[in-house]
C-alpha cells in the first residue's frame, strides 16, 4: 500500500482563506502532503480586517491532537496562531506525549491587517514551552523583536537575533527579512550546528501578501515531511513562497490585502 506524507497544522482558522489553517492545508496539498488540522481559534476575517476571534477551549485542542496523532500520526508539524497560555500548554503537552515532529513553529502575533492575534500573557509561555520543541522557528522581524526585546533593522541584527533565539532553545531559526527595506528580500537561516545561510530574492511589489508567513512555515513542514533536511527544506520553501507571491500579484480578490497563489504550479488559467 502507498503511504501519504502526513503534515499536521496546529493553528487558527482564517475565514477569508488566505492565512491560518486554510493557507496551511492549501500549501500541504500543493506540495504533495496529506494535511491534517488542529484548530486553536476561529477568526471572522477577510482581506481587510479581523472582525472577531473566538478561542477554542484548551481541552478541545487536546482532544483534536489526541484524535489525529493516536490514529493517523504525522511526519511533520507546523504550529501557527496560539492565542492564550492555556492553548500553548495544551499543544506542548500533546506534542511531547506523542513525540511528534519535526516541528516548525511560526510565532504568529499580528495579522497582516495589524490586528493582534497573540495575547501578551502568552509570549512567555511560547518562549518557555514551545521554543525548546521547535526544530525550525520562523519569526518575521516584528515577532523576533518581541521575542528578543531588541530592535532589528539590519541584516547583522537579524543574524544576531537568530542566534539569540537559538540560544533560547530553538533548533534552527529562519529569520524572515520581508519587513526590511531594500530592492531584495533577505531571509537568514541560523542552523543548529552554527552555520548561517542567507537566501535572497528580488522583492515583489504586490498587494497580495496575506498569509505569506503561514505559507512559508507550512512549506518548510511539507518538505521536512518528505524527508528532506532542514537547510534543503528551507531553501525549497523560500523558493516556493517567492513563486506564490509572484503568481498571486496578478490576481484581484477582496478589497484589502489578498492571498498568495498557493496552487500556482498546478492551476492553468
Amino acid at each position: 500500500m502507498n503511504k501519504y506524507r502526513r503534515a499536521l497544522t496546529i493553528a487558527g482558522s482564517d475565514s477569508g482563506g488566505g492565512a491560518g489553517i486554510q493557507a496551511d492545508l492549501k500549501t500541504f496539498s500543493a506540495l504533495g502532503c496529506y494535511g491534517m488540522s488542529v484548530i486553536t481559534a476561529l477568526t471572522a476575517q477577510n482581506t481587510c480586517e479581523v472582525r472577531a476571534i473566538s478561542e477554542v477551549p484548551a481541552d478541545f485542542v487536546t482532544a483534536q491532537i489526541d484524535a489525529v496523532l493516536s490514529d493517523i500520526g504525522c511526519d511533520a508539524v507546523k504550529i501557527g496562531m496560539l492565542n492564550r497560555p492555556e492553548t500553548i500548554e495544551a499543544v506542548a503537552g500533546g506534542l511531547k506525549r506523542y513525540g511528534a515532529g519535526p516541528i516548525v513553529l511560526d510565532p504568529v502575533m499580528v495579522a497582516k491587517s495589524g490586528d493582534k492575534l497573540l495575547q501578551d500573557s502568552a509570549v512567555e509561555a511560547l518562549k518557555e514551552l514551545l521554543l525548546p520543541l521547535a526544530d525550525v522557528l520562523t519569526p518575521n522581524i516584528p515577532e523576533a523583536e518581541v521575542l528578543t526585546g531588541r530592535a532589528i533593522s539590519t541584516p547583522d541584527q537579524m543574524e544576531a537575533a537568530g542566534r539569540e533565539l537559538q540560544a533560547a532553545g530553538a533548533g534552527n531559526v529562519l529569520m524572515k527579512g520581508g519587513h526590511l527595506d531594500g530592492f531584495d528580500s533577505h531571509d537568514c537561516l541560523v542552523c543548529k550546528g552554527g552555520a548561517v545561510r542567507w537566501f535572497k530574492n528580488v522583492r515583489v511589489e504586490s498587494a497580495n501578501t496575506h498569509g505569506t508567513g503561514c505559507t512559508l512555515s507550512s512549506a518548510v513542514a511539507a518538505f521536512l515531511a518528505s524527508g528532506a533536511a532542514v537547510e534543503a527544506s528551507v531553501e525549497a520553501a523560500v523558493n516556493y513562497i517567492h513563486r506564490a507571491i509572484v503568481a498571486g500579484s496578478s490576481y484581484e480578490i477582496g478589497g484589502g490585502c489578498g492571498p498568495v497563489h498557493h496552487f500556482h504550479e498546478l492551476w492553468r488559467d
